[in-house]
């Protein structure tokens, strides 16, 4: 609204103030011209009466004299010589409003008597007797007693004067007060401009425009103001440039960090969280939760590590096992100089290590294993050989073979581990071709019939129709759909059902699907591994001979030498499913 606004304010300050200096001065203009006007009657009626008076003295003949005072009357007075009650002159007049006073009044009239009985000068204002006429009379006695010259007028005139006067005074405050508004208005928006545009530069810069500028319209106070809110707003934009630089900085650091990092106040909410921190928060969520994963609410495990850290005022390092990955916490007070202001988590997925480690000491105890049971064999029945134990040609056959057998078992543990390397190393070469996949898959299956039938398990089969050929290397995926077929087989008890599926969506998927016991979940993450043999009811045992453990981290490599992708699925007592997908063109 105007009126709560600055210029309104100032306009209708200095109005109000001017209009009450001019209502006291027009008050005391008015008092003074009334007064003055009176003293001026007042004092033109006496110098009236002393001329009479004088004329009266001067000449001895009374028409003579009477004649030349009449001569010198105002219009608007009239004079009367009063020389006894019985003799008394009384000048005609032009103004009708000037009554003639009763010669009884001036007689016994208390104050106007004293004219004839003290000789004193008098000044009165009254009314005449049996009229409403206000006068002002002058009285001045006369040489012989009982005798007086008096003037007197009506006060119309004198109010008649002083109404002119009134109007004057009322037209020049008016005028006073009309410049005053527009002076006011004036100088109230040449004061306020420049702060109105501060205003809205202020704005803009609550808004983020930061390379607003006020312009500097005067060298004053206002005009340093102004100088002073640009030099404001410079500043402003080059500090906030200069943090949206580092806190870009720091996000980009964060964001590349393999860590995970929560930063956190005293309450538990989380300030700030990078992509390994919220992948962290996703899977506490899914794995405690059941639902959504709520970024508001910090996980329990770090709730309770961030109140140990504020109570003991020291680093917490922990280890959680979320979705079956390793998580290392370290939590770090953060300090407001003396004071806890909350703490910084950094989340390290310890899995891939934790991993490695294992796999480092997996791998010599089942190389260890592999190897000294046919190395035994091979020492044990040597030297029955050579100790001449087996006397007949047929024992020696028989355990030539034996040795035979376990030698070529060590060459296959060798080759594989060999094949192994080099797929890792990159040194996989593929002769890839277009196989009719209907052909294919048919003919790999029937390997297998012998053994299916052998524990009553049917092997359903499903090609895509529209699936003619696909560019891949005949021999390698052959191994890899001969060791998925022979698991699924040999961990598929009786009168149970296999699946093998083949369709074409984006790419090429092979699923192969058992009825088997299923897999742990604490082993999903490691079955591609080396010698992966977590559970003895996935070992293979038949005639005496047990698997490598080589067979599916050789079928990841070949996979994903053919830019393809690799993965499984398992519960245990319903299955498993391997799938894994092929890209069907020449370019991949």
């Amino acid at each position: 609204m105007f009126w709560r606004s600055v210029v309104g304010k100032l306009w209708f300050t200095i109005l109000l103030l001017v209009s009450f200096v001019l209502f006291i001065l027009t008050v005391l203009l008015l008092e003074f011209f009334e007064s003055y006007h009176i003293y001026q009657a007042e004092k033109e009626l006496m110098q009236t009466a002393e001329k009479v008076e004088d004329i009266l003295d001067e000449y001895e003949e009374r028409s003579l004299a009477l004649s030349i005072a009449e001569k010198i009357i105002d219009p608007s007075s009239r004079i009367v010589v009063a020389f006894d009650e019985e003799d008394h002159w009384i000048s005609p007049t032009y103004k009708e409003d000037v009554p003639v006073v009763p010669m009884e009044w001036l007689y016994q009239d208390e104050s106007l008597s004293t004219v004839f009985d003290s000789k004193e000068t008098v000044m009165k204002e009254d009314i005449i007797p049996e009229t409403d006429t206000h006068v002002m009379i002058v009285g001045i006695p006369l040489a012989e007693r009982g005798s007086g010259i008096f003037v007197y007028q009506s006060l119309a005139f004198v109010e008649q004067t002083t109404s002119q006067t009134t109007k004057i005074i009322f037209l020049g405050a008016g005028i006073a007060i009309i410049l005053t508004t527009i002076f006011a208005f004036f100088l109230s928006t040449r004061i306020t401009s420049p702060l109105i545009k501060m205003r809205e530069g202020a704005f803009e810069l609550a808004r983020g425009e930061f390379n607003t500028k006020v312009p500097i319209l005067t060298h004053d106070e206002i005009g340093e103001l102004a100088m002073a809110f640009n030099r404001m707003g410079r500043q402003l934009k080059f500090h906030i440039n200069a943090l949206n630089q580092e806190k870009e900085q720091l996000s980009g650091i964060l964001r590349s960090m393999a860590d995970g990092v929560i930063t956190l106040n005293r309450k538990g909410h989380m300030l700030v969280t990078n992509p390994p921190a919220d992948q962290f928060i996703d899977a506490w969520f899914y794995e405690h939760e059941n639902g959504l994963p709520n970024h508001d609410l910090l996980p329990g495990e770090l709730q309770d590590m961030l109140q140990e850290v504020i109570t003991q005022e020291k680093e917490i390092m922990t280890e959680l096992v979320v979705q079956g990955r390793s998580f290392v916490v370290i939590m770090t007070p953060l300090y407001d100089k003396t004071y806890v202001r909350g703490a910084v988590a950094v989340i390290r997925d310890m899995t891939e290590e934790r991993r490695l480690d294992k796999l480092r000491k997996d791998f010599i105890a089942n190389v260890s294993h592999e190897l000294r049971t046919p190395i035994s064999m091979l020492q044990g029945y040597s030297e029955a050989i050579v100790d001449d134990i087996a006397e007949s040609k047929e024992d020696k056959n028989e355990l030539a073979k034996i040795i035979y057998d376990e030698s070529l078992r060590i060459g296959r543990l060798v080759n594989e581990l060999l094949d192994l390397a080099r797929m890792e190393a990159g040194h996989i070469q593929l002769n890839r071709e277009f196989v009719n996949i209907h052909e294919y898959i048919e003919r790999i299956v029937k390997k297998f019939s012998g053994l299916a039938n052998e524990k009553n398990i049917t092997i359903h089969v499903e090609v895509d129709d529209d699936l003619k050929q696909v560019y891949l290397d005949y021999d390698r995926i052959e191994q890899v759909l001969t060791n998925l077929l022979d698991n699924a087989i040999r961990h598929t008890e009786q009168e149970k059902q296999v699946f093998v599926k083949v369709i074409e969506e984006e790419d090429v998927q092979f699923s192969i699907h058992d009825q088997g016991i299923g897999i742990a979940d604490e082993d999903l993450p490691f079955v591609f591994e080396r010698f992966y043999k977590a559970d003895k009811s996935r070992k293979r045992s038949e005639g005496g001979k047990s698997g490598t453990g080589l067979g599916l981290a050789i079928a990841k490599n070949i996979v994903e030498a053919h830019k393809g992708s690799i993965s499984v699925h398992s519960k245990q007592g319903e299955g498993t499913t391997f799938l894994f997908k092929l890209p069907n063109d020449l370019e991949s």
